[in-house]
């Protein structure tokens, strides 16, 4: 059984950057900033990856 790739922080639109030394990641969804990418925490909280993952939209060329 394999398991999800977990989606990654800085390609989804919820994911910003806090600037806080303690706390220098967040996720607007969940609401919680972390000292990690916020879908490692969800990870290992939850044991599933991110189900609020959504791909920022495209930049207009």
């Amino acid at each position: 059984m394999t398991t999800p790739a977990r989606p990654r922080c800085n390609q989804c639109r919820h994911y910003f950057i806090t600037h806080e030394i303690a706390f220098p990641y967040g996720c607007q969804a969940l609401d919680f900033k972390s000292k990690r990418q916020p879908a490692q925490d969800v990870q290992e909280a939850s044991g599933q990856p991110c189900h609020y993952f959504q791909p920022k939209p495209a930049r207009p060329a």
